[in-house]
């Protein structure tokens, strides 16, 4: 080993960052948590990972099931107004 070291250079950070990924901090409810760990360890992969396939399963499902909504105008304001006080 040297007698000195120069870190005026360094920077702080991970040795090896991973390309692709952001480090976040989220809040999770302890039983998902538990359930998460314990199926990852079933299947020996990491928790986060499994995490992260889920997330990316549910959202590259096809999106027949959601339903494309128009901005309200005034003018379907009105009509659905008129037809429910027509209905009383």
């Amino acid at each position: 080993m040297r007698k000195a070291y120069n870190f005026s250079n360094a920077v702080k950070g991970a040795v090896l960052p991973a390309k692709g990924k952001t480090r976040i901090t989220i809040m999770l409810d302890d039983d998902l948590l538990l359930f998460f760990r314990s199926q990852a360890e079933s299947q020996g992969v990491g928790y986060q990972t499994l995490i992260n396939t889920v997330l990316r399963q549910e959202f590259q499902k096809p999106s027949s099931k959601k339903k494309e909504t128009k901005p309200l105008t005034e003018a379907t304001l009105r009509k659905v107004i008129r037809e429910e006080l027509n209905a009383v």
